[in-house]
């Protein structure tokens, strides 16, 4: 029992951006770097301005996309896959949450963004992605799952990100 609470313990903090002392790393291997900026709506699952998670983050919203353009089928990330359209809503702004600001880069649950690009019609229908302001877990969750549309996934962030 004492075991299986240590590494539990173990995998949160290698795994959560929350924990003191660790930087959480972009799909380059680099310090992740803000997804949102000023002028824009803040982000991140913890509002941070990055994307990071928490332990109850069962979105693992590591994925930056830029939500101010648009899918070559001329509709939005929250359109193409079903969400109501937050993506074209104000929220507070990423540097005083007391102004509201547009949306325009914003961390997305990976799990999302893998069913974005299927029903977008593959990663070259996808809107524009910030690759250095995506989280390295997202990759290694892609990595480790059997499913075709999170392979995908993978295989388009590789493609955008120029990542060989």
């Amino acid at each position: 029992m004492m075991l299986m609470i240590g590494l539990q313990a173990l995998l949160f903090l290698i795994g959560h951006a929350t924990a003191e002392g660790y930087v959480p790393k972009n799909v380059y291997g680099e310090t992740l770097q803000p997804c949102s900026s000023a002028g824009s709506a803040l982000t991140g699952y913890t509002r941070s301005g990055s994307c990071v998670d928490l332990q109850d983050d069962v979105g693992s919203h590591h994925i930056c996309i830029e939500l101010s353009s648009m899918s070559s089928s001329g509709q939005n990330f929250c359109q193409v896959t079903g969400q109501s359209n937050w993506c074209s809503s104000d929220m507070p702004c990423h540097e005083n949450k007391y102004q509201s600001c547009q949306i325009e880069n914003w961390c997305v649950c990976q799990w999302a963004f893998a069913s974005y690009i299927e029903k977008a019609g593959g990663c070259n229908a996808i809107q524009h992605i910030q690759c250095d302001a995506i989280n390295m877990q997202a990759l290694s969750a892609y990595a480790s799952s059997t499913q075709d549309k999170h392979k995908e996934a993978l295989q388009c962030i590789y493609e955008r990100c120029m990542i060989s």
